[in-house]
């Protein structure tokens, strides 16, 4: 049987596993394959609840026996694609982590969400490099490369990680760092789940007990003139000032604070790891370019990171996209504000968001990786929440014309983690330079040689 052919397994061969092994129908089934992400409903024939290493292993020699198609799940922040057949290997409940504080080092299973990781590394005043959501998943983020809110800073997550334990669809146990399977380590290392199911990483953390950061919010009406100021804010910034504007479209909900809740706001986030006062005085034109209702910036834990964005905590169904920019010209504002702006009364998106790149973000790797973003001065992303069908088509139309407008001011990629739903070859391969993809490919072809692992964001071998 071959990976596209989708016949009910014999599950006799896993009996072996430790955790749950479910089909559709069983008890559990339906928790087991929801992940944070509800717009990706999962189906798959079998799902296997792993509890270790010992677990992924024996999933993945049984699906390479029987040309099983696999899926891996986490946390479900990345599930874009709903897995209709095939196997899903659920590591939730992988979730240990080990801090090793006179090394400034993280061991961190495939479960562990970056909430476990900075709970783990504060009590020694360490950080990890997370993303603007502590929910997320660790080692699922760190694959796509990881765009991390103090990114210009410090770079991407990837760029931390010493060494990979991973398990190739062979279901062979490898390690890989610089010197062991050097090729392996190069592509977990921004080209996502192309290759392996990885079961943990080592990685650096950073001295960085606090930091000051927060949102600054005005009414969406003055969206043109904080923009404005933003834009030309980010072009005299030393590296460690890391920021976004976005423009938030918000519920009347009970889960967003007043006086928040139910309006259309634009919002400068920042967060800054250096002295407090020098950020205050850094941060001072943006407090000046627009009437602020709601200003949140402060020094916090570096655990309390989540307070910049605040993003959403409960599952839910969304559409998420973005792209990379060379660059906010007046005439790309003007475009971007037309599509989306005040003017716009029934633009659907929950988030509209324009992240400043460039500092640590452009510096070559120090390691060679799979990352193809460090070109980009901007990152543009949008998420909108599918409600309902109308809402959802909404949506859709939404963000082309988006995409589109915006596309003489982009690099031509994307970013792996936040692309959003993955389309044909050509559209996942613009997650990549074209010799990365070729690269990716032939990674591909020599550790995936049957395209066991075909869910989501993955590339076919050569």
């Amino acid at each position: 049987m071959t990976a596209t052919q989708h016949n009910t397994p014999d599950l006799f061969a896993l009996s072996e596993i430790h955790g749950p092994v479910l089909r559709p129908g069983d008890d559990g089934y339906a928790d087991e394959v929801t992940g944070f992400n509800l717009a990706a409903l999962h189906t798959p024939e079998v799902v296997v609840g792993a509890t270790g290493v010992d677990d992924v292993v024996t999933a993945l020699r049984w699906a390479s026996a029987t040309g099983t198609p696999v899926a891996v799940q986490a946390t479900g922040h990345g599930a874009n694609f709903p897995i209709d057949h095939g196997l899903l290997i659920s590591t939730a409940r992988m979730t240990d982590v080990h801090i090793d504080p006179d090394r400034r080092l993280a061991t961190v299973a495939a479960g562990a969400k970056w909430r476990h990781v900075l709970e783990a590394a504060a009590p020694h005043g360490l950080a990890a490099l997370c993303g603007s959501s502590t929910d997320g998943g660790a080692v699922g983020y760190t694959l796509g490369g990881g765009l991390p809110v103090l990114g210009r800073a410090y770079g991407y997550a990837s760029d931390l990680v010493l060494s990979f334990q991973v398990v190739t669809p062979d279901g062979t146990l490898r390690e890989c760092d610089p010197e062991h399977e050097p090729e392996l380590f190069w592509a977990l290392r921004g080209g996502k789940g192309n290759v392996g199911v990885v079961t943990s990483m080592v990685c650096q953390l950073l001295p960085v007990p606090a930091l000051y950061g927060g949102g600054v919010h005005c009414p969406g009406e003055h969206a043109e003139a904080l923009l404005e100021t933003w834009a030309d804010w980010t072009r005299t910034l030393p590296d460690d000032m890391c920021s976004a504007f976005t423009l938030l479209r918000l519920p009347p909900i009970p889960e967003i604070p007043e006086p928040l809740r139910g309006g259309f706001w634009a919002r400068v986030a920042v967060a800054w790891p250096g002295d407090p006062a020098e950020g205050e005085r850094l941060l001072a034109p943006i407090r000046a370019a627009a009437p602020v209702t709601v200003d949140t910036v402060e020094v916090m834990p570096y655990a309390a990171i989540d307070r910049i964005h605040m993003e959403p905590q409960d599952p839910l169904p969304a559409r998420e996209s973005c792209a990379l920019l060379r660059d906010l010209t007046p005439e790309a504002i003007h475009t971007f504000l037309s599509q989306v702006g005040p003017e716009v009364a029934d633009c659907p998106l929950l988030l509209v968001e324009l992240r400043h790149m460039g500092g640590a973000l452009s510096r070559p790797a120090r390691l060679e990786d799979a990352i193809c973003s460090r070109d980009a001065n901007y990152l543009l992303e949008t998420v909108g929440v599918l409600a309902a069908p109308p809402a959802a088509e909404a949506i859709e139309r939404t963000t082309a014309a988006l995409h589109t407008a915006m596309a003489p001011y982009g690099t031509g990629r994307t970013m792996i983690n936040i692309h959003g739903t993955p389309g044909d070859a050509s559209d996942r391969a613009r997650a990549w330079s074209p010799e990365v993809y070729d690269r990716l490919r032939e990674d591909k072809s020599t550790y995936d040689p049957a395209n066991l692992l075909s869910f989501g964001h993955t590339v076919t071998g050569v």
